[in-house]
C-alpha cells in the first residue's frame, strides 16, 4: 500500500506534499488530555502501552495525517540508564544533574530492558492499529540536546551547564556523548524491530552551539547514530531535525548521510533551496505562532513553505512543535490548504 510520507523519503515527489506535525498526540487535543488525566503524569503516559498508542493514534483519526509519530519523550534515553527523571506540572522535566564526569558512574552502560522494553510494546500495538497509508515514526533526541538535560538537569539558559562542562572537560564530556550514541543506536533499532519505519533525531539544542562546537557534538555524533542504524537496517530513512542550526544545515547533509533534514521556522527560504533541497528531502517549516494565530496569517505561512519547497521532495509540517493553545479549527484549516496544493500551481 502506498505510504506518501515514506514514498518522499524514498525518492519520490507527489503532487501533494505529505503532512504531519510534531507534537501533534499533545494537549491542544481534548482526548489527549482526557487519556494524559488517566494516566497520572506524562512518564506514566509514556510507558504505558496501551495508552501511548491510543494518543500517538488520535491524532490521525481527526486529521488524517500521513505520520504517526511514536508518543514518547527524548529523555526515555537517560532514564533508562539509570538517570532519575520526572516531569513537574509546568515545569518541564527534572533530573538529577552530572555535574562533571564523574557521575557518570552512576549511569548503566545499556539501557534497562523493562523501561525500553515498554516503549517497544507501544510500537507494536500502534502498528496494529495504523491506518494503511500511515508511515510509523519512531524518535530519539540527539546527544548534544540530550547531554545538555542531563548535565544541567532541566532545559533553558542556553544550556550553560553544559557547555561549560564540554569547554572544560572535554574529554569527559565525549564520554558522555559517546555513552549516548551507544545508548540511542540501540534504542532506535529496538524501535525499528517493533515496527517504526522511519526515525528522527531531534537536536532541540544544536543552534547554542558555534561552529567548531556544532561539528564536534552536534554533526558527528548524530552521523554515528546515522551510520549504527543503517548498518543494521538500512531500508530505514533517517530525518535530522537540528533546531536553530541555519546554513550549518549543509554539514548536516553533508556529513551525517541524512535522508531528510527537518527546517525550523527561522530557515532561509533561497539557502535551503540553493543547498539543501538538491540534496536530501525536506520538512517544515510553518511558525507554530502562525498556527495559533490562524486565519490570513497561516494561509500565508502555508504558502510560503509551499511555494518554497514544494518544488523538492517536502514533508509539510511545523518549524517546532505545536502550542497547546492551538484551535483544532486551525489545524483543519492548515491540513485543508495542503491538501489542496499541487505542484503545477
Amino acid at each position: 500500500m502506498h505510504k506518501p510520507l515514506l514514498a518522499v523519503l524514498k525518492g519520490h515527489h507527489p503532487a501533494s506534499p505529505p503532512i504531519w506535525m510534531m507534537r501533534q498526540a499533545g494537549r491542544y487535543l481534548p482526548e489527549y488530555r482526557e487519556v494524559r488525566e488517566k494516566a497520572g503524569s506524562f512518564l506514566d503516559l509514556c510507558f504505558n502501552p496501551e495508552l501511548a498508542a491510543e494518543v500517538t493514534l488520535q491524532p490521525l483519526r481527526r486529521f488524517g495525517f500521513d505520520g504517526a509519530i511514536l508518543f514518547s519523550d527524548i529523555l526515555v534515553v537517560p532514564h533508562a540508564l539509570g538517570q532519575t527523571v520526572t516531569f513537574e506540572v509546568g515545569e518541564g522535566p527534572r533530573l538529577d544533574p552530572l555535574v562533571d564526569a564523574g557521575g557518570l558512574s552512576r549511569l548503566s552502560d545499556a539501557l534497562a530492558p523493562e523501561i525500553v522494553g515498554k516503549v517497544y510494546e507501544a510500537v507494536a500495538r500502534i502498528k496494529e492499529q495504523l491506518p494503511e497509508t500511515t508511515t510509523l515514526i519512531g524518535f530519539c533526541g540527539a546527544p548534544w540536546t540530550v547531554a545538555t538535560y542531563m548535565v544541567a538537569g532541566r532545559g533553558g539558559d542556553d544550556q550553560v551547564a553544559a557547555r561549560l562542562f564540554a569547554y572544560r572537560d572535554p574529554e569527559g564530556f565525549s564520554r558522555l556523548i559517546d555513552l549516548i550514541v551507544e545508548a540511542s543506536i540501540g534504542y532506535l533499532l529496538g524501535q525499528i524491530r517493533a515496527g517504526v519505519e522511519v526515525v528522527q533525531i531531534f537536536d532541540t539544542w544544536a543552534g547554542v552551539l558555534p561552529n567548531a562546537q556544532f561539528a564536534k557534538w552536534s554533526v558527528e555524533p548524530i552521523g554515528r547514530i546515522v551510520a549504527g542504524v543503517k548498518a543494521v537496517a538500512p531500508h530505514i530513512p533517517v530525518i535530522v531535525f537540528p533546531k536553530g542550526a541555519g546554513p550549518r544545515l549543509a554539514a548536516i547533509v553533508s556529513e551525517t548521510a541524512a535522508d531528510a533534514v527537518g527546517l525550523d521556522w527561522t530557515a532561509d527560504a533561497g539557502f535551503i533551496t540553493r543547498e539543501v533541497l538538491p540534496h536530501v528531502a525536506v520538512q517544515g517549516n510553518v511558525d507554530p505562532i502562525a498556527l495559533l494565530a490562524g486565519g490570513d496569517a497561516l494561509d500565508q505561512a502555508v504558502d510560503t513553505v509551499l511555494r518554497s519547497y514544494g518544488g523538492g521532495r517536502l514533508i509539510f509540517n511545523l518549524g517546532h512543535g505545536i502550542l497547546p493553545p492551538t484551535p483544532i479549527a486551525h489545524v483543519e484549516q492548515m491540513v485543508s490548504r495542503v491538501r489542496s496544493w499541487r505542484t503545477a500551481q
